[in-house]
């Protein structure tokens, strides 16, 4: 069994994870601030996470193919995005930032609001009220979809097939070597591949639970 997609899998899923975050997290504060059109930009925002994962690789591909506005103006330097490893790093970041978006929403609406408007009556900035008491206070929330949306982006297959390809060595991962193994009546590459996705996954998800646990106990 190659490692290759073992080593595509985990640094699609990392790079996409930290985009997510600082992302999603953004997008969550923005939301939260919104006075209009709030059910709308949130029901936008929230969209790939109830669409086909093949929807939102056809999607990509009609944002960023060589046919659409941001693939031709990519095209003058010499960029193509379809079927690169970049291409799995943004579908990797698309399916999961709707699950760390509505963790961390969740988190700032939960807060309670008095704080908040007696740091404003204080004088403080919205730059210091998010950084200083937003963010320590909507921790364990934060964490919580950092979590979701790592392992997201670690068994992503569909928009990544569609939208990167299952180029070994470059956009190859774990779920699409299932898939190829299956398709080649390898099932028991096929099963490796599955076993080493489960326990990385489930490992993962065991370290970060403790790491929240105890974050709990000392506060």
């Amino acid at each position: 069994m190659e490692i290759a997609p073992f080593i595509v899998t985990i640094k699609t899923a990392f790079i996409a994870t930290i985009i997510t975050f600082f992302v999603g997290i953004g997008l969550a504060y923005l939301v939260v601030k919104m006075k209009h059109f709030q059910g709308l930009a949130d029901a936008i925002i929230t969209l790939p996470l109830v669409l086909p994962p093949t929807v939102v690789g056809f999607f990509l591909i009609l944002m960023f193919g060589k046919r659409s506005t941001i693939g031709k103006f990519l095209l003058q330097f010499d960029i193509s995005l379809v079927f690169t490893w970049q291409a799995a790093v943004i579908a990797a970041v698309v399916v999961s930032m709707p699950l760390m978006y509505r963790t961390a929403r969740g988190a700032f609406e939960q807060l309670d609001r008095n704080i908040i408007y007696a740091a404003q009556t204080l004088g403080v900035n919205e730059w210091r009220i998010f950084w200083k008491i937003l963010l320590p206070n909507a921790k364990h929330g934060i964490l919580a979809g950092l979590v979701l949306s790592f392992t997201r982006a670690l068994g992503e297959f569909g928009a990544t097939i569609m939208f990167a390809g299952n180029i070994p060595g470059v956009t190859q991962t774990m779920s699409t070597a299932i898939y190829s193994a299956v398709q080649a009546n390898d099932y028991d590459l096929a099963f490796q591949w599955a076993a080493a996705l489960v326990i990385f996954s489930l490992i993962f998800v065991v370290i970060m639970n403790v790491f929240i646990m105890r974050m709990q106990k000392n506060n």
